[in-house]
C-alpha cells in the first residue's frame, strides 16, 4: 500500500496532481512519438519512462484515495468518484505498454527494401512502413484520448464530491 499522509496531509491530493499532470503528458508525447518519427528519436527512452511514472502514480492515487475515503463523510459523489477512480489503471497500462511498444518499434533495424519507408532526412534504418506507423498513431491516439478523457472525468467527480455544497 502506498503512503496515506505526507507532512499530516492526506497524501491523496498531493499525489492526483501528479497523475494529473504525467498521464495527459505522456498520451500528448506517445501521440506526437507515434507521428513523428523525429520526435520519437528525440524522445528515446524519455517516452516509456514517463509512461511508467504515470503508471506508477495511478495505484499510489487509487490507495491513498481509499485509505481516505474511510475517514471522511460518505456520500452518492464520493461513492461514484471512487469507483470511477478505478478505471484509469487500465489506460495507464495501455499508455505504458504503447509507449514501450512503440519505443521498441522505432529501435528495430528496417531494411530498406519493402518495409523501410524513405522520407528526406530521415534514417531508414529507424523507420518502421507507413502502414505500421499509421496503425501506431491510430492506436496511440485511441489510447490517449481514452487515458485523458477518464483522467478528466475521474478528476471532475472528485472536484464535486469535494466541492459540491460547500
Amino acid at each position: 500500500m502506498g503512503p496515506t499522509t505526507f507532512n499530516g496531509i492526506p497524501a491523496h491530493p498531493l499525489i492526483v496532481h501528479a497523475v494529473v499532470v504525467l498521464v495527459p503528458l505522456a498520451a500528448l508525447m506517445l501521440v506526437l512519438c507515434a507521428a513523428w518519427p523525429s520526435v520519437m528519436r528525440r524522445m528515446g527512452l524519455a517516452l516509456p519512462v514517463l509512461s511508467l511514472a504515470a503508471l506508477v502514480t495511478v495505484p499510489l492515487a487509487t490507495d491513498a484515495g481509499e485509505w481516505l475515503e474511510e475517514r471522511v463523510q460518505e456520500s452518492a459523489a464520493l461513492e461514484r468518484h471512487t469507483e470511477m477512480g478505478e478505471n484509469l489503471l487500465p489506460w495507464a497500462v495501455a499508455l505504458f505498454v504503447g509507449s514501450a511498444l512503440l519505443w521498441l518499434l522505432y529501435r528495430r533495424p528496417w531494411r530498406r527494401g519493402g518495409t523501410g519507408a524513405q522520407h528526406e532526412g530521415e534514417d531508414t534504418a529507424a523507420v518502421p512502413g507507413v502502414a505500421l506507423r499509421v496503425a501506431a498513431v491510430v492506436l496511440a491516439v485511441l489510447v490517449a484520448t481514452g487515458a485523458v478523457v477518464e483522467t478528466y472525468r475521474i478528476g471532475d467527480s472528485g472536484a464535486k464530491a469535494v466541492w459540491e455544497g460547500v
